[in-house]
């Protein structure tokens, strides 16, 4: 069974500014980091729960060629996956659950 899947405005906004700065590097970069993405959520949807659990219920899967994971959790009564976080590696590892837990 094939899940949908919804972003959360943090990781749409997280989304949006990395494809914002892969633009302004190369759009080939761009391109491929959307082509990444899109990659992995359809992995995600058809089997969310092949992925690293984590945290509590909360997966992640990194992205190819790129330094991110997405951060997501299954509402199994909705069919719907939650796309919590595009997360950057580089980032500080104690903000990559803060904004979901509170």
């Amino acid at each position: 069974m094939s899940y949908n899947y919804q972003f959360h405005d943090i990781a749409q906004d997280e989304y949006e500014t990395s494809v914002q700065w892969y633009s302004e590097k190369s759009e080939k970069a761009a391109l491929g980091f959307v082509n990444a993405v899109d990659i992995a959520l359809i992995k995600i949807c058809n089997y969310p729960l092949r992925y690293r659990n984590t945290y509590k219920h909360f997966y992640e899967i990194g992205l190819n060629k790129y330094p991110f994971v997405i951060i997501y959790s299954i509402e199994k009564k909705e069919n719907r996956i939650i796309i919590w976080r595009v997360f950057h590696h580089k980032r500080n590892p104690k903000e990559k659950y803060s904004v979901i837990t509170k």
